[in-house]
């Protein structure tokens, strides 16, 4: 293992917040099958990935109307009942988190997030803002797990990759950091987090 860790970089959706796109569309498209076809070849991952990357999502609403016309009530849906499909904070993470940052450590955050849908976020969380700052994906055209987004950030916020640990619930991107020289830990939840974190020397 490198030297000590001097920085901690937090991911956001299902490590600080929940996300699941399923809490709005069980109304808009209750029925179950329905549901999983519309997730699989209209609004999918990958397309939400592209808002993730900078599209507009008003380019991305044109894209899919173009191709499934009769849908569109339900792809605008997506952006108009996103604030749903974050409906509450992990409490356990963010308070390990803010416990790190009244410690004096430095930490900031790195996320795959549209630009407006996180600065909507930020005002639903305002834990959000207490990070010494963040890399938005949406904002610089960069996506996790792509190198490039490591770099970024940590030339951005002046971090050494060997003594920076990185937090992330997709092992693509715990992947990504490690290939870009950083240390990373793969989020399950909270009590995972301080066993990972402890044997990096961090006490939690």
């Amino acid at each position: 293992m490198a030297g000590p860790i001097k920085h901690i970089v937090f991911d956001i959706g299902k490590v600080l917040i929940h996300y699941d796109p399923n809490l709005p569309f069980s109304r808009v498209i209750p029925d179950a099958e329905e549901r999983a076809w519309f997730f699989a070849n209209v609004c999918t991952h990958e397309w939400n990935l592209e808002q993730d990357r900078g599209r507009s999502w008003s380019d991305a609403e044109a894209l899919l109307i173009g191709t499934f016309p009769e849908r569109e009530e339900q792809i605008r849906a997506f952006r108009k009942y996103w604030p749903e499909m974050v409906p509450y904070a992990y409490e356990d993470s963010v308070k390990i988190m803010e416990g790190l940052i009244e410690e004096g450590r430095d930490v900031t955050m790195l996320t795959n997030f549209a630009a407006d849908t996180f600065r909507h976020a930020r005002e639903m969380y305002p834990f959000l803002n207490k990070p010494r700052g963040v890399t938005v994906s949406g904002e610089i055209a960069l996506i996790k797990p792509d190198r490039e987004i490591y770099e970024k950030h940590a030339r951005d916020f002046g971090l050494e990759p060997p003594s920076t640990i990185f937090i992330d619930d997709s092992l693509a991107n715990v992947e990504g950091a490690r290939a870009a020289g950083w240390q990373a830990v793969h989020f399950t939840d909270a009590a995972k987090l301080k066993t990972d974190l402890a044997s990096f020397g961090i006490a939690t």
